[in-house]
């Protein structure tokens, strides 16, 4: 890849001894950080809210099953186990509600080492990332997590007769352990299309050669899932088939990547070729 005199010049200006480069850091640093804990003094300050806010999609699986979604009831069994799960779940909801915040600033402290086209091109993608976290997150939220606790309480079984009763009484770590699992796991699956076009487009992979590995991906997809989710077949399949399709959009993603960068090229040979030809045309002097 050729590099212009202009994007020379840009990044020479933007260069700075490794002093600055420290001091640029830590100010980044002291950003991310406070934007944090910002977050996570807001989300334990309402973490009950928040709670009973993922708790709705157990109501949901309630009414599933036949239940009265009004008598749903989580238990904790340590004296310190709520005020550890409050904890943990501002920490959760603190880094989903900073990571804006801290993408950015990551963005800041490296665009002065890129050229305007990579910055260009990387922009996109760090809008996509949260965008397409956002949209696992709530695949989770709205149909997964029903789904899988609705599986669960068809296993209870009622008292009748010799028969002993089995109720479901999850503990509220295991619920939030259990949710917070679920979305990280589906989160990560959908910045698949991002990483990918990422790497197509610096050239460490291809349309090609991902079409060619479409057999391998799809057991992997199902082993990947198999051990970021509960064991249970409904979970590993809710994962393992968003992730293949996930995956298809990635070859189609390369595709279109690939077939932009031929006319860059295309066209970037024609504006070279341009000004030579014109040279060759240009009328000559007369000899004396």
């Amino acid at each position: 890849m050729s590099i212009s005199e202009r994007d020379r010049e840009e990044i020479e200006k933007s260069s700075a001894p490794l002093l600055e480069h420290l001091i640029e850091l830590r100010r980044r640093l002291i950003w991310s950080i406070a934007g944090f804990f910002v977050a996570f003094l807001v989300c334990f300050f309402i973490a009950k809210r928040l709670f009973n806010l993922l708790v709705v999609p157990f109501k949901w699986a309630t009414q599933w099953a036949g239940l009265d979604p009004h008598k749903v009831e989580l238990i904790y069994t340590a004296p310190q186990e709520f005020f550890f799960t409050q904890v943990k779940l501002a920490a959760f909801g603190g880094m989903v509600i900073a990571f804006p915040l801290i993408a950015t600033q990551i963005y800041k402290f490296i665009a002065p080492g890129l050229y305007k086209n990579e910055r260009n091109a990387f922009l996109p993608f760090l809008i996509a990332s949260p965008i397409l976290f956002l949209m696992g997150a709530a695949l989770v939220y709205f149909f997964f997590t029903p789904m899988v606790m609705w599986f669960f309480l068809s296993m209870q079984q009622a008292g009748s007769g010799n028969d002993v009763q089995i109720s479901l009484l999850p503990k509220v770590s295991e619920y939030l352990s259990l949710i917070m699992t679920l979305i990280f796991s589906f989160g990560l699956v959908f910045q698949l299309p991002v990483v990918t076009s990422l790497m197509t487009r610096v050239g460490l992979l291809s349309s090609k050669a991902l079409a060619e590995k479409r057999k391998w991906a799809i057991v992997i997809a199902f082993v990947v899932a198999a051990v970021l989710t509960p064991p249970d077949p409904m979970s590993q399949i809710g994962l393992a088939l968003p992730t293949i399709i996930l995956y298809e959009v990635s070859i189609w993603s390369a595709r279109l990547i690939e077939r932009s960068r031929t006319r860059d090229e295309a066209t970037r040979q024609e504006a070279d070729a341009k000004p030579e030809s014109e040279a060759d045309n240009a009328p000559t002097e007369p000899t004396a």
